[in-house]
Formats: C-alpha cells, structure tokens, sequence
C-alpha cells in the first residue's frame, strides 16, 4: 500500500492505513486492532490477555513493524529477575567507576510476554518503569524512549504456573482486551496463507515514531463538552453506589475513560468526543477495574448500558 506524503495526509487516512496493513496479518481482528491502535494514541499500556495461539504475540510485532518502532520482547519466567528488565550497572577495572548497561525495558514498544508467569518483584519492577517512563539505577535516572508503549500478555489465570496481577498493579494498563478465537473465515485464511512471521519480515512501516507522538499529541487536544463529561462522571458515580461491585471507580479510570474516548474518536475521524466513544472503549477501560459484589454478577456491558445518556 502506498501512501500520500505524511504532512498532506490527514489524521484518518493515515490511522485507515495503519489498521489495514496490521489486518493484513492479524485477521478476522479488526475491534481488537483499534482498540490497540486508540491505547497507543492514548498513551496507555495494552493488556492481553487469553490463550496462547490465539496472536497476542503476533499482533505486538505487527505494531511494531507498522508503526516503525523499535521493538524488545522479554520472555517472562518465573526466575526472571528485575535487573533483566532494567537493566544492571557493572564495575569497570580500567576506569573504576560503575557503566550502566540498559535492558531490554529501553524500546519503545516493549512485548512483556506472559506477565503472569513471573513473581510480582519482577512484574512491580516493570510496572514502576511504565508508570515513570524512567529507570532509576545507583541513583542515577535514564529517561525510557518516546513513544514508550508496554503490551503485556497473560494466560488466564486457570493456567498453572501463573502469579496474578494485583488489582492496583492491573490499574497501570490503559485497557484490557482479548483476542478471541477467528471466525471460521479468517481462520480458513490463516491455515492456507502464509506463515505470520514470514509476512512480518516483509511488512514496511506505514508511519515515523516521530508522527507517532504527533497523532498522539492531537488524540490529547480532541474536544470532550460539559454534557459528556457529565456522562462519564455518571458512569463513575454509578459504580461507587448502587452494590455492584466491591469497589467504584478511582478518578484515575476517569480520566482513562476520557483519553481512550479522545482516541476511539480521532480514529473516527471526529475532533469531538461522543457517547458512543465512551461506550466503544470502556468495556476495554474499566472492565479490569471492577469487581462484582455478589453471585448475580452483573457484566460490564450490560452495566453501561444501564447507564442513561444526559
């Protein structure tokens, strides 16, 4: 696919173009990709978790290739340590002093791959990162890159061997999603295609990181009215109320909600956020976040949607 100069194509044109080229090998997934696309936008961190084979992996180096970002993928184990994250400063004999060598956390979109199989030590070491968008070693600070973009994936929690996230932990990615099992289509495509690494090798990036913090940039200055806000605070203030769930919503998942609605919108090609934003991306948002209160739990999608628009 060939696109026009970067300066003359608009926003929509270029995200159109990223989502397709990342559907060229991710199929049948085309929700899951703009969700992940709108997280970046947001600059959050992407969440995935579900079964191994189902291309959590293989959606991760897509991105990366499309996007044209410098790309680490740490396999998580359960004897990884942090300083196989960070990275670890060693002595020097010939000059006496400390040389810290940067880990594989120093990309700009790092694969954290089966967070869940590692102890909670290793997984707060990296967490911390995402959170400061630095390292600190010896008392030293090293700034991570820009854009700076985690995606971690787990195997559900029924898997032996996996130590669950903590909820306050959870709360550091943006969104939540999964894959899911192609439909019978895209699966039928997958299994008389070529192989998905081969079509990686090949893939040219569609945009500039640089573009990247651009789009980024104007995901943040997306218009939000007074009636919407209203709507997401409506949305806040029925989790904390009625019993559902154990615990409400933190302003926090707020103003998650409002930064993944800015970029679901300017994926539509919109400067002004709408309800229906909202709604696209909060089962993604917020869905990790709560908790029900009793036996008849009540699904996060029927919950927004018991939540009136003003």
């Amino acid at each position: 696919m060939s696109l026009a100069p970067e300066k003359q194509a608009k926003p929509t044109h270029i995200l159109d173009a990223i989502v397709h080229r990342v559907g060229q090998i991710v199929l049948g997934k085309e929700h899951q990709i703009r969700l992940s696309l709108a997280c970046l936008l947001a600059r959050g961190h992407l969440l995935i978790e579900d079964l191994p084979g189902v291309g959590k992996t293989t959606l991760a180096h897509v991105l990366a290739k499309t996007l044209g970002l410098q790309f680490q993928r740490i396999q998580f184990t359960s004897d990884l340590l942090p300083a196989d994250i960070l990275g670890v400063s060693i002595y020097q004999p010939e000059t006496k002093i400390f040389v810290f060598h940067p880990g594989p956390v120093f990309a700009q979109l790092v694969l954290a791959d089966e967070i869940n199989r590692t102890t909670p030590k290793t997984q707060s070491a990296l967490l911390e990162a995402m959170e400061e968008h630095q390292v600190t070693a010896d008392g030293t600070t090293h700034k991570l890159p820009e854009p700076f973009f985690v995606i971690a994936t787990q195997n559900p929690h029924h898997l032996i061997g996996t130590f669950p996230l903590p909820e306050s932990q959870l709360d550091r990615f943006l969104m939540r999603i999964e894959m899911g099992y192609p439909d019978r289509e895209a699966e039928r495509a997958l299994l008389k295609g070529r192989d998905r690494r081969e079509l990686l090798e090949s893939l040219a990036s569609v945009i500039t990181p640089d573009k990247l913090v651009s789009l980024q940039q104007l995901a943040m200055r997306v218009h939000v009215a007074d009636p919407l806000l209203d709507y997401v605070q409506n949305l806040l203030e029925a989790t904390r109320r009625d019993g559902l769930f154990t615990e409400g919503l933190s302003p926090r998942a707020g103003l998650a909600l409002l930064s993944a609605a800015r970029a679901w919108a300017l994926l539509a090609g919109r400067d002004m956020v709408l309800p229906e934003d909202v709604q696209a991306v909060a089962v993604a948002v917020i869905g990790h976040r709560l908790r029900s209160a009793n036996s008849r739990a009540t699904s996060v999608t029927q919950f927004i949607q018991s939540v009136p628009i003003p």
